[in-house]
Order: C-alpha cells, then structure tokens, then sequence
C-alpha cells in the first residue's frame, strides 16, 4: 500500500533539523532533541475517514464494473472491439483493485491483522491492478484515436486490430506484475512503537540507501501510473477534438463534452495525488517538512488525495461504458429479457430503437462517446 510517510529519513545533525520519521501508521516521529510528535491524530482521521469513503467505492465499483461484465458475457456470441476488449479487462483489474480496499480499511481500523504474507500479496495485487487500470485507459485512448482519426485505416484492419487488442492486453499484465515487483519485496507489517500489538501493512525500505530506493519506486509510480497515460490521452483526445471540430455531425458537441469529462475526471483524481508522491519523493531526497504539525497536515492531506484518487475506478463504468448509447440499449435488452422492465415503458421507448452490434463500435464510435 502507499503509505506516504513510511521510512526513516536521513538529515544532517544539529538542533536546527528535526529527523523524521515518516510513517503516518506508526504515529511518532522522533526529533534530534528525542522529543516525540504525536500521530493520534492522523490515526483518528484515518478510522474515521477510509472505511466509509472505500464501503462508498466498492458498492459503486462493484456494481458498475459486474454490470460491464454482465453485458461483455451475455452478449458473447457477437464481434467484439478493441475497445470491448479494453472495458472488460478494465473492469477486470477493477474488481481486483477494489477487492484490496476491504482489507486497507480493516488496517485503519484495528491496524493489520492478516499477516505479513498477506501484506505483501495484498499490496502487490493492489499495485499490479493500479498500473493495468492507467495503462489500460490509455489503450483505450489510442484505439478511439485510430478508430476516430485514423478511420480509413481502422475500418481496413478490424481483425487485425482485435487480435493485437488482445495481445497489448497480455503486455499491459505483465508489465503491470513487473512494475508491482517493489510493493512484493519492500511491503510487509510494522509495529506502533506506542501498542506493539498494533501492526500496520505499509512498505519499508531496507538496504544502505533504501532513500533512493524508495524515491526510485514512487518516480517509476509517478511516471508509469500517472504521467504516460496523461500524455498519451491528452495527445489521442485532442486529435480526437480537432478532427471532430471539422465534421457537421449533431452528436459531435455531445462527443467532445465526453472527452472533456473523460481528460477532466482522470487528471482531478489522479494529478492532486502524484502531487503527493512527487512531494514524498522530494522528502526522500532532502528533508523539506521540518516541524511535527506539518507533517502532520501532509499525512492527512495524503490520505485525502489518495482516496480521490481511488474513486476513479468506480468512475469508470460511468465514464467508458454507460455513456455509451450500445451499452445503454444492451443493458435495456437484458432487463427487458429478464422482466425487470416492460417493453411497454418510457425507459424502453427511450432506448428502444434497434440494436448494434456492439457497445462501443467503430462505426458508431461518435455516438458512443456522446451522453
């Protein structure tokens, strides 16, 4: 887990430095003059502020992403995009994802109570659905600029296209189990110096330089998790917008107000958190918060950023899938099929002109983007 705040930090001696001991779990920090700042209330804020906000994600997440998947499976006999291929994989490491947050609020609660094994897993699956969820959403990007802006060439090379989906899909694992190597190896439990019955999961850095090694892991987070991805969709969405700009389509306003909310949703969550871990990484390197109250105010600011940020992945069946007029109707399709609503109601005159064939074509991928 990101535990901000959570190895000794190294400072120059002398009454005028404080040495740090970054750990928001543990909650004390030890000065030059030995004397002790208090955590008590970075804890509190934590019981009380994770279980509820991660109770909130998981409902939303869980139900979001099974209904992606619910309608990715009954609708399994007809051709799949790229981009279905992309959703349900997302959806996948978002289910994953959220299965970790359960234990993380156990952990704010009575502190981490699974063992040190369990740690690791945890936090290394945690990890490893992190960096597939922002790859993949950058995947998804570059197949709506291929199927939008390169739309002669798209249309040319479909089963190509699919068969590669699946392909960049088995690279995007594997470098996402590859990145989450760190959280394996340095993640484990550590106890409160205050009630040494009380363990907390967080990663500890070892070795004779574990600052660098642990500035090296969050830039490799920061870069892979957050600056890639960002450049990669602010490249694909705005070609998306300029070539969009240029047709006399209707549902171009609609499409390019999708793309808005898409870039806006990803860089809110996401950038006021690697803000936080660039702030972290320049504490690993040279000592910039020196007095007990600030940091105090960054472990609870951290707290705050990183739940923010893990809103995102029950945004995501909002954002990719259920704006999506084909999602829409299929989902309009099944509960029709299993009674839940009459084909007689204003919901299904509403959505019920014909289908297509897929929930986010090519060739309808303008009205897929639109609200």
């Amino acid at each position: 887990m990101d535990d901000f705040l959570t190895t000794p930090m190294e400072t120059p001696k002398g009454d005028d430095y404080l040495t740090i001991t970054d750990d928001y779990s543990t909650g004390t920090d030890d000065y030059s003059d030995f004397s002790s700042c208090d955590k008590s209330s970075v804890r509190e804020f934590r019981k009380y502020y994770e279980p509820p906000l991660y109770a909130v994600i998981v409902f939303l997440g869980v139900v979001g992403n099974l209904l992606v998947l619910w309608i990715y499976v009954h609708f399994k006999s007809r051709k799949k995009t790229m981009t279905d291929v992309y959703l349900m994989n997302l959806a996948i490491a978002d289910l994953m994802f959220l299965m970790t947050l359960p234990l993380w609020a156990s952990d704010a609660l009575q502190g981490w109570t699974f063992g040190s094994l369990l740690c690791k897993i945890t936090s290394a699956c945690y990890k490893i659905n992190f960096f597939s969820s922002m790859l993949l959403l950058t995947c998804i990007s570059v197949d709506r600029y291929i199927v939008i802006v390169q739309t002669t060439k798209a249309q040319n090379s479909k089963t190509t296209r699919l068969l590669c989906s699946k392909l960049v899909c088995l690279i995007v694992w594997l470098l996402a189990v590859f990145l989450a190597v760190p959280e394996f190896i340095f993640a484990g439990t550590k106890d409160n110096p205050e009630d040494s019955s009380w363990k907390f999961c967080t990663l500890v850095y070892w070795g004779n330089d574990h600052n660098r090694t642990k500035i090296m892991v969050l830039v490799l987070q920061i870069f892979m998790g957050f600056y890639v991805p960002l450049v990669v969709m602010f490249f694909c969405y705005s070609c998306i917008i300029l070539t969009l700009m240029k047709t006399r389509n209707f549902e171009k306003h609609k499409a390019l107000r999708v793309i808005l909310a898409v870039v806006a949703v990803f860089v809110l969550s996401q950038l006021p958190y690697n803000a936080m871990l660039i702030v972290e990484a320049t504490q690993a390197a040279n000592i910039t918060i020196t007095s007990c109250d600030g940091s105090q105010n960054f472990d609870i600011a951290a707290q705050i950023m990183k739940g923010l940020a893990y809103t995102h992945c029950c945004l995501n069946p909002f954002l990719y899938v259920f704006i999506g007029v084909r999602f829409r109707r299929d989902l309009l399709k099944i509960m029709q099929y299993y009674g839940c609503v009459s084909p007689k109601s204003k919901l299904s005159k509403l959505y019920g002109t014909p289908f297509r064939a897929s929930v986010m074509s090519d060739t309808d991928t303008t009205q897929a983007l639109s609200l």
